[in-house]
């Protein structure tokens, strides 16, 4: 598989709250950040952690999706371009943003999950990484 077809499968694992899903393409050292102002921020590692940081985040929904829309491939990162849009339970009103998410590769599994509130920042720190 490819960078962009396992991103694709991992997305389509989250959609689904297929969990196995998810981790059989993640390293075990695994680390998932997410950004401070989101409602799940911090730094999860391994996939016990990662399992129940998105278990917990896809429990807040009532339906919706995290859709990528494209990628750009940068060596062994990869910046997903996604649109969310999601209405978390007892909430009527839909969020519907867009971000990015940033996937660090080792082996073909990822070692690393990133997510930015803008897109802008995400190339931005896959240039400064890379």
């Amino acid at each position: 598989m490819t960078k962009t077809e396992i991103l694709k499968a991992i997305y389509a694992g989250i959609n689904s709250n297929n969990i196995p899903g998810i981790l059989e393409f993640c390293a075990p050292d695994i680390v998932r950040i997410e950004p401070a102002g989101f409602p799940s921020s911090g730094t999860y590692r391994g996939h016990a952690e990662l399992a129940a940081h998105v278990v917990k985040g896809r429990d807040t929904w009532a339906e919706g999706a995290c859709e990528p829309e494209s990628f750009q491939v940068a060596g062994e990162k990869v910046i997903a371009f996604l649109h969310v849009k999601v209405r978390l339970k007892n909430h009527h009103d839909w969020i519907d943003a867009r971000i990015a998410d940033v996937f660090t590769f080792r082996d073909h599994k990822v070692i690393e999950m990133r997510t930015f509130a803008k897109s802008e920042e995400a190339i931005k720190w896959v240039q400064e990484n890379s």
